[in-house]
């Protein structure tokens, strides 16, 4: 091989090496086509998705802006109509092969397939025990059920953008009426759980705009929140029974509440008893409008994050990655990008994985924010994508674990991380900017034997703030760039 030859493949491979890896490298992205009578109906808006669930068989179940409940066979990708009329249904779960659960706007639906032609001959309202004043943002998010087959959903507040109507169902309370987010009949604000007779037990409250439950493979339930008044910037709870998560609307709809208005309760005695979130999404930075968190269940069949949650993002074409550990009795965890961008829409609103647990189904919507239409999926090609894998605290900083080898020059230099912390206030205002921000330096940086762990000891650490650190510089062994590099811990508690 002459000299000239051996330079040009060379510097083909600086070249090659250089060139950042993207996560459809990993993930191929796709689009389905919708179905033919939306289209007919309203045009393409008509396709904005709210739920998403499969059935035993093997048919998605989606369910769409317009009020309609559609049946799709993957194989053949024929739709075919299920039910229609509902009014803004924003989930729903596949039962079996005849029945669905719809959470719609005024009430949770039973819809049944009696004689199995694949079309709903009944409507039953299966629970409508909660309090509806006719403002337009008080979404009914939901259902996910639990293994006793309990179903939870979560109420959205109302904005004082709008009014009520005149005709209310449920007992109206003027103590909230037109706050920013306002809670003026039950239970708004609250998640609820719904038995299998279809009895509502309130659960938790604090809630502002909820969009998206799901579960752990613990068991644990978990909801998102949007930013805005009493809700600095997005977060993800870990939702137990009784607990109040902040914002102060939904108080007044407590068993013998007796006090005034609860936004009129010092700042300080509401933050004493309000439960933090496990996770908090850095406003626009990682997430403006989270949505639904759906757990990786595939044991390793969509790639290498099993285990840890997807959460939908509505602003951005994003959906993020949550890995969780329990620290000193608290859930609390950090956050990662997971899929960004690369043709990804936005409104990530509703999520859910087949039933080989191949392919990840995105449904997008807006309902007059950010947002898209339609749906897409993601399937993982078998290649191992260089990431972080995971996030743990240590006494005096944090592990990270990545997916594959990584350079050890460069993942040994403490100048390889631009690391700083930060909080966000806890106020009746609308939104937060970040307080209390330190930038750091790593005073010693720790490598495993197989150069896949990290541990970063830092100068000081504080609990109840979030760690933020840019992993831009980081190289794989293969001289490769990681495919998210920027990674969000919130560190409520400390190991002692």
């Amino acid at each position: 091989m002459n000299q000239a030859l051996c330079v040009f493949i060379f510097c083909l491979g600086l070249l090659l090496s250089s060139v950042k890896a993207k996560i459809t490298d990993y993930y191929s992205l796709d689009k389905v086509e919708p179905p033919k009578l939306l289209l007919e109906r309203y045009g393409i808006k008509g396709t904005q998705t709210d739920g998403l669930s499969f059935m035993p068989d093997g048919r998605l179940v989606a369910c769409f802006v317009g009020g309609e409940v559609f049946t799709l066979r993957p194989d053949t990708g024929k739709w075919k109509l299920f039910a229609d009329g509902l009014h803004t249904p924003l989930g729903v779960v596949a039962l079996n092969n005849r029945e669905v659960m719809i959470a719609q706007r005024p009430e949770l639906t039973l819809l049944r397939d009696l004689d199995e032609d694949g079309k709903a001959d009944e409507y039953k309202a299966f629970c409508d025990d909660f309090g509806i004043s006719g403002n337009y943002h008080e979404f009914h998010f939901g259902p996910v059920r639990d293994k006793a087959g309990n179903f939870y959903v979560s109420l959205g507040t109302a904005s004082s953008g709008a009014d009520v109507r005149h005709e209310k169902r449920g007992v109206f309370d003027k103590r909230s009426y037109l706050q920013r987010m306002y809670a003026c009949v039950p239970y708004r604000g609250w998640v609820l759980q719904i038995t299998p007779e279809g009895r509502m037990n309130p659960w938790a409250s604090g809630l502002r705009t909820p969009n998206g439950l799901g579960f752990d493979l613990k068991g644990n339930l978990f909801v998102t929140d949007n930013q805005g008044d009493w809700v600095g910037t997005s977060k993800l709870h870990h939702v137990q029974k009784g607990n109040f998560y902040g914002h102060a609307g939904s108080l007044i709809w407590e068993k013998d509440w007796k006090r005034d208005k609860p936004v009129s309760l010092p700042v300080s005695e509401l933050d004493e008893r309000r439960e933090t979130a496990a996770v908090l999404f850095p406003h626009g930075l990682m997430a403006n409008s989270p949505s639904q968190p759906l757990v990786d269940s595939t044991q390793g069949k969509f790639g290498p994050f099993a285990g840890q949650l997807l959460v939908g993002e509505m602003n951005k074409g994003r959906i993020l990655r949550v890995m969780l550990e329990e620290v000193g009795g608290k859930v609390q965890g950090a956050c990662i990008p997971f899929f960004d961008g690369n043709g990804l829409a936005t409104g990530n609103n509703r999520l859910c994985f087949s039933p080989d647990g191949k392919t990840l189904w995105i449904g997008h919507s807006a309902h007059g924010w950010a947002g898209n239409q339609g749906i897409q999926t993601l399937t993982w090609n078998g290649r191992t994508p260089a990431d972080v894998l995971r996030m743990n605290l240590s006494k005096k900083g944090f592990d990270l674990t990545f997916t594959v080898p990584m350079d050890k020059a460069i993942l040994s230099s403490p100048k390889s991380y631009t690391i700083k912390s930060y909080a966000y206030k806890f106020h009746q205002g609308y939104g937060s900017p970040q307080v209390g921000v330190k930038n750091l330096k790593a005073t010693q940086v720790t490598l495993s034997e197989d150069r896949k762990t990290v541990r970063l000891l830092l100068p000081e650490m504080q609990e109840r703030q979030l760690y933020e650190i840019s992993l831009e510089a980081l190289k794989t062994s293969k001289g490769e760039p990681l495919a998210n590099n920027l990674i969000v811990y919130h560190a409520h508690n400390l190991l002692r």
